[in-house]
């Protein structure tokens, strides 16, 4: 896709009254195994956008959808000059993930989220049933971000990165200590580009913020007696095409999760495991 570049400032607006209107939606921790969403068939097409047109052609909720399905923030999404786009608009966003429904390997969990690099789309489940979607970004080619299995550690509302002070990286998750990798809010480009961690539009941050888990210390904080939600970053971006979604095709196909195996810890810590120092270097 080729990108032109007016200016934007008229979309910023949006970004504020997608943010506000799903703060409400991160529900408290459920007690028992949530009801699967009735599968809805979506097909999709591509359309020219005019600079400009993107608020007057399409609703607050269904931009929302169109930054999900194409993987930008607002302020990206408005850069394209061709948009996927649904057929139909059904008022579920659960029936526009690319995630199965259902995670077997996620059942016994009460939470469990898998990030699917090639898709570049998170997924939260509960005890095995998609909650929860959305779009990231995850590592550039030069500073990937590692597949394998971790754990949510601790939050922060807003961190500093150690790389650029400019760099504000707020709703932070960490899930690997060591390195400061981490889930956070921050721009959305439509392609893997960031410094190993996972970048989430803001709404999901928030939501994510809410909705994980963090391991639980020793008294003395050496230790980790719970692990805090278990995460898979599954498979590795292929850099070559780094945005498959953007082929109607790849949407005829169906992605698969992880089903089992181990995978490496990231340095997270589990039960007995060690904490580390809680600072860490921090990633964007």
């Amino acid at each position: 896709m080729v990108e032109v570049n007016p200016q934007f400032r008229q979309f910023r607006h949006f970004r504020q009254f997608l943010i506000v209107a799903v703060v409400a939606a991160a529900a408290p921790v459920i007690a028992q195994a949530p009801t699967p969403v009735a599968a809805v068939l979506v097909t999709y097409h591509v359309e020219p956008q005019v600079a400009g047109e993107l608020p007057k052609r399409f609703s607050p909720s269904q931009l929302a959808v169109l930054e999900k399905i194409n993987r930008r923030d607002i302020e990206h999404l408005a850069r394209l000059t061709e948009l996927i786009v649904p057929d139909t608009w059904p008022d579920e966003e659960l029936a526009y993930s690319p995630l199965p429904a259902v995670w077997p390997w996620a059942e016994m969990h009460p939470k469990a989220i898998v990030v699917h690099q090639p898709a570049q789309v998170f997924g939260a489940y509960e005890y095995g049933r998609l909650v929860r979607w959305g779009p990231v970004s995850t590592g550039r080619k030069e500073t990937a971000t590692p597949a394998g299995s971790y754990n949510l550690t601790w939050k922060s509302k807003s961190r500093r990165s150690t790389d650029n002070d400019a760099w504000l990286l707020k709703w932070y998750f960490n899930f690997i200590n060591s390195r400061g990798v981490s889930f956070h809010e921050f721009d959305l480009p439509g392609h893997p580009a960031s410094h190993a961690c996972v970048r989430l539009l803001t709404r999901d941050a928030m939501w994510l913020y809410e909705w994980g888990e963090q391991w639980v210390l020793s008294p003395d904080r050496r230790t980790v007696t719970t692990p805090g939600t278990p995460i898979v970053v599954q498979g590795e971006v292929d850099f070559s095409n780094p945005s498959p979604w953007t082929s109607i095709d790849w949407w005829n196909r169906h992605l698969t999760l992880f089903t089992g195996g181990t995978g490496g810890t990231g340095g997270t810590g589990g039960t007995g495991g060690t904490a580390g120092t809680g600072g860490g270097h921090l990633e964007k």
